[in-house]
């Protein structure tokens, strides 16, 4: 019996010619006719979650999927896959406390970019907010 890595194969496909014995089944072994999936990946948009009330956690899962898909770029990516501060501020000017936002609360994580990118806009920051932009435009709104 030869012992193949799958990294070598090309295509993932058991050799015929490898097995030199009669008794090769290939209902048995059923990857004679179709190549293995070795991962599934999301569409981006289906079954997009609510991002008013989703965990930073599942907030990045959908991101990496996206960002493995195409979807969205690396910034876009990297911005959303920052944690959050302990505190910020909103468009009022009044101090946040988000400390008690871990990776499995749920959290309105299209309000705080939205806030965010408000801040920006009126500090007059325009990479902070073509980075919120794409952010917010992931975000779908």
């Amino acid at each position: 019996m030869e012992i193949l890595s799958v990294r070598s194969s090309p295509n993932f496909l058991f050799r015929r010619n490898s097995d030199k014995s009669n008794n090769y089944n290939e209902a048995q072994f059923g990857t004679a006719t179709k190549a293995p999936t070795a991962f599934h990946i999301d569409e981006p948009n289906a079954d997009t979650p609510d991002f008013s009330a989703i965990s930073a956690s599942e907030l990045r899962q959908y991101a990496r999927q996206s960002f493995d898909a195409g979807a969205i770029d690396q910034d876009t990516f990297a911005a959303i896959s920052e944690p959050l501060p302990m505190r910020t501020i909103d468009p009022s000017g009044n101090i946040l406390d988000l400390s008690d936002v871990s990776d499995a609360t749920s959290f309105n994580f299209r309000d705080y970019y939205k806030d965010q990118l408000q801040i920006a806009t009126s500090i007059g920051d325009p990479q902070a907010v073509a980075r919120l932009d794409s952010v917010l435009s992931f975000l779908n709104v």
